[in-house]
């Protein structure tokens, strides 16, 4: 999106801001899906948790897509945008049976990732397919918060307990459909998709009813000009020779699943901030936003890179910045950041803000969520009011005036 469009958006709509290309959305289906197309049972399920607008929900669904849900709030918001119960997989993790037993009640494809839940869940309903989420002990990931594959972390069955829950299928306590894994996130090299991908073909060839097999998510895009993705025909070249080594998957025409999120949406994001305060000091020079971690917290929470653009200034000469928000913490947005002079009044445009930004927004020193809008065939379209102090208020009781 150009500089032009981002300014249009800013004026018509206030800022901070988080503005979405939907094209950018459809070119990476496209690409995905399309390195995809010799596998002829595919399926894309989106990761609902890293943009869960119920536009871009609806523009989902018109891409063909599934839904990767992880809370039951996720799945009913879903169904509500006209998702069909085998489209919808819930993968929890650590949540009350209470909650597994709405998605049954649902209908949705569950996906349960420990020992204990399995066995919960097969006391009541035995006859109800669900796939499993292992844990293949593989340490992979852009951050450690994103590396979630590994022998210490809390996601997954261990490899251990695989044996068990064959045993648990044998005797009919259980139908496991589906095989489900997912090592971490912006993972780049393939060697780290390869080790993973060859376990859940061992894991599924040892149990008699499966029909799917979900790879996760984890697709790198580029955060820099310099920087690396994940190459997808690569990708895609590394499942089909394990699928032509293993004939049992077009034997049964197992479906393939992935559940990106980052991949789909992360490059299609823009966030605009206004420039409060250019604070001088002896030592540094900052830029002081409208915004804090509050609205943007990958840059604090995960240590990520964004490219930021001075589109009021974008031709200037670069010098360099610290760019903090007004929150009443430390929340650096970058460091030693050299960007095209910045004034007073001028409108910063953070980059690769689609995927976990406005999705991990809080109201933290009661603080409003900005506004997101859209665009989508030249058209700017608004899709989530800004907030106010009312919507902080709701909910609220105060049981001194009564």
């Amino acid at each position: 999106m150009n500089n032009e469009k981002l300014k249009e958006a800013e004026i018509k709509f206030g800022n901070p801001l988080y503005v979405y290309d939907l094209s950018v959305i459809e070119d990476q289906f496209k690409e995905l899906n399309n390195g995809f197309r010799k596998i002829s049972n595919f399926k894309i399920n989106y990761a609902v948790k890293s943009l869960s607008n119920i536009s871009i929900l609806k523009f989902m669904k018109r891409l063909g897509t599934g839904l990767d849900t992880v809370s039951i709030e996720e799945v009913r918001i879903g169904l509500s945008c006209g998702f069909k119960e085998d489209d919808i997989t819930f993968t929890p993790n650590g949540v009350s049976f209470k909650e597994i037993e709405e998605a049954y009640n649902l209908k949705v494809k569950i996906n349960l990732d420990s020992l204990e839940s399995i066995k919960d869940f097969s006391k009541k309903y035995n006859s109800y397919p669900i796939s499993i989420r292992i844990n293949p002990n593989i340490l992979a990931g852009g951050n450690k918060n994103v590396s979630v594959g590994h022998n210490e972390s809390k996601f997954g069955i261990p490899l251990d307990y695989i044996d068990e829950i064959i045993e648990m299928e044998n005797k009919n306590k259980i139908i496991i459909e589906g095989i489900h894994i997912h090592t971490g996130s912006d993972i780049v090299k393939l060697d780290k998709f390869e080790k993973a991908f060859k376990k859940i073909f061992l894991i599924a060839k040892k149990f008699k009813n499966i029909k799917i097999l979900n790879f996760g998510g984890g697709l790198k895009v580029p955060y820099f000009p310099e920087d690396s993705k994940t190459n997808i025909l690569n990708l895609s070249n590394s499942i089909q020779a394990l699928i032509k080594d293993n004939p049992f998957v077009e034997k049964n025409n197992v479906k393939i699943i992935f559940e990106p999120g980052k991949f789909l949406v992360g490059e299609s994001g823009y966030f605009l901030t206004k420039v409060n305060y250019v604070k001088k000091t002896p030592n540094k020079v900052f830029i002081q936003l409208n915004s804090g971690f509050n609205h943007f917290i990958r840059p604090i929470f995960y240590n990520s890179f964004h490219e930021i653009i001075n589109i009021s200034n974008p031709n200037d000469k670069k010098y360099e910045y610290d760019v903090v928000g007004y929150i009443c913490e430390q929340d650096n947005f970058a460091l030693k950041r050299k960007i095209s002079k910045v004034r007073k009044g001028d409108v910063l445009c953070f980059k690769n803000a689609g995927a976990y930004c406005f999705s991990m927004s809080s109201n933290y020193n009661c603080r409003v969520k900005p506004a997101e809008v859209c665009i989508w065939e030249n058209k700017l379209m608004k899709i989530r009011e800004r907030e106010n102090l009312d919507d902080i208020l709701n909910g609220q009781i105060d049981i001194f005036n009564i």
